[in-house]
């Protein structure tokens, strides 16, 4: 009887440890390397909120896909007038957000009168200018009336910065994400992780995850540990590229090595001087050996670029040989600005790990022309105070995540500084363009004469390393947007 007991005992906790490590196959701990300052994509420009709520926790009318391809959201379908000029969405009845109230046309008028307001703390509010008045029409239909055609209208509103939020919860989504999407915000614990939970209420297809911790690890060495230990399930964008042979040589693990919007470049202050005389950006531009940034900063895992535009777009123009590396053709452009002797500057450079290393390759290399920076490494958060709000710098390095932006080179008050009305036509051409042999025109146009102006040192397109466990599928092997879609994940047995 004993013995009976024993057995019975040992199979309960067999039973129980099976049962245990099958509920463990609904949680998922995702690797990413920087913390978010807030978690309202419509009020910050850090690609690092969006990896955590788009799709996620929040959605907008449409949403890009992981083809790059424009897909319905909440809004279910759509009608544009002859003229190109009037959008009528119809919305998605029966969606409630994560606080319980409903959801229906009045917050798509809300939400984007908030965008395009005088005092809209939209980090991209450029998306939504084109835009003259929105109407709900009723609690279903909404329409928006736009100044003139755009052709990438449907395509911006995909952007995490176009996610339709509620009035009554508008006001505290930074710290308490109040979304329509099929995780809900559970809890973040400062410094360490974000945890969001699965919605049971979701209007859509119900996602395969219960959970989804976001761990925060901006260490390579750290992520790779954590990643061979068991403690993180998936690194979507993994930080230790000198690592990727060991993880592709063990069976535990999926490697993909895929593309993303992620232009990579020495950002430059063009109203700064010296960098304000075209002839120092040019002198940088012909000391930056691209393919050595690459092999030394990332292992050989990135695309050079000439210009702010990914490979992988049709409409790409490969300008890779308009500055070709040529040192002493470097120094006299230096000489040609006044600078004989060579200048001085600084370098400020964020956590990621293609900043830090590739900083000290640039600085490198631009020390041989006689260009000596002072390397200052900073926090994301002291990166958006200073760099990208306050303008306080002369260079930096950072990969812009955010698809097709070639027109921030038209915005005045970017942090570049730069401001060239032809190239600001040929964007004010393209906004009004829809035919798409024509905006591919335009867009190589403009990347021309970015190119020409060496506004930045063009470096290479950021390559999307995913790591993760062999037993996970449905994460996405491209970036096409910022965004770690856990929508479709699941654990194979």
């Amino acid at each position: 009887m004993t013995i009976f007991k024993s057995v019975l005992a040992a199979a309960a906790l067999t039973l129980a440890a099976g049962t245990a490590a099958f509920a463990a196959k609904t949680d998922i701990i995702i690797g990413v390397a920087l913390e978010p300052p807030h978690l309202d994509p419509t009020a910050g420009a850090a690609a690092a909120i969006d990896e955590v709520v788009y799709a996620n926790v929040m959605e907008g009318l449409t949403r890009i896909g992981q083809a790059g391809e424009v897909l319905p959201a909440l809004a279910e379908s759509w009608e544009i007038s002859d003229d190109g000029k009037t959008y009528t969405f119809k919305l998605r009845s029966g969606v409630k957000y994560h606080d319980g109230t409903d959801f229906d046309s009045g917050d798509v008028k809300f939400s984007l009168e908030r965008a395009i307001a005088e005092d809209s703390t939209n980090a991209q509010k450029a998306l939504f200018a084109a835009i003259e008045s929105v109407e709900a029409v009723d609690p279903t239909t909404v329409k928006v009336m736009l100044k003139n055609p755009s052709g990438s209208f449907l395509y911006n509103m995909g952007w995490g910065d176009a996610v339709i939020v509620a009035e009554e919860s508008a006001g505290t989504n930074k710290e308490n994400p109040v979304g329509t999407g099929p995780f809900k915000f559970g809890n973040w614990a400062k410094g360490s992780s974000i945890t969001i939970v699965k919605n049971d209420g979701y209007w859509g297809s119900p996602v395969s995850l219960d959970k989804a911790e976001i761990r925060f690890i901006p260490d390579a060495a750290a992520a790779t540990a954590a990643m061979l230990a068991g403690d993180v399930h998936a690194f979507p964008n993994f930080p230790a590229p000198e690592s990727v042979p060991q993880f592709q040589a063990d069976s535990r693990f999926t490697v993909v090595i895929g593309s993303t919007e992620g232009e990579t470049i020495l950002s430059t202050n063009n109203k700064k001087p010296p960098f304000d005389k075209p002839e120092v950006r040019q002198a940088i531009a012909h000391a930056l050996d691209r393919q050595a940034i690459i092999d030394g900063a990332m292992f050989g895992q990135g695309t050079p670029i000439g210009t702010h535009f990914a490979p992988h777009n049709k409409a790409y123009v490969d300008l890779i040989n308009r500055y070709p590396m040529d040192k002493e053709k470097a120094k006299k452009l230096l000489a040609d600005a006044g600078f004989p002797d060579g200048i001085k500057g600084t370098l400020k450079l964020p956590p990621p790990t293609y900043a830090r290393r590739g900083g000290e390759i640039v600085a490198s290399q631009l020390r041989e022309i006689g260009i000596d920076l002072e390397i200052i490494p900073v926090e994301w958060a002291q990166w958006l105070e200073q760099v990208f709000k306050a303008k306080d710098y002369d260079l930096t390095i950072v990969s812009h995540t955010e698809p097709n932006d070639i027109g921030i080179y038209a915005r005045k008050d970017y942090y570049f500084q730069y401001d060239n009305p032809a190239f600001n036509k040929v964007i004010a051409d393209l906004d009004v363009t829809s035919d798409p042999d024509k905006r591919n025109a335009l867009y190589a146009e403009a990347q021309k004469i970015i190119s020409d102006d060496a506004v930045n040192g063009f470096m290479f397109q950021l390559a999307k390393t995913g790591i993760w466990d062999a037993k996970l599928n449905g994460l996405w092997e491209n970036s096409p947007v910022q965004a770690n879609d856990l929508t479709g994940v699941s654990w194979s047995d």
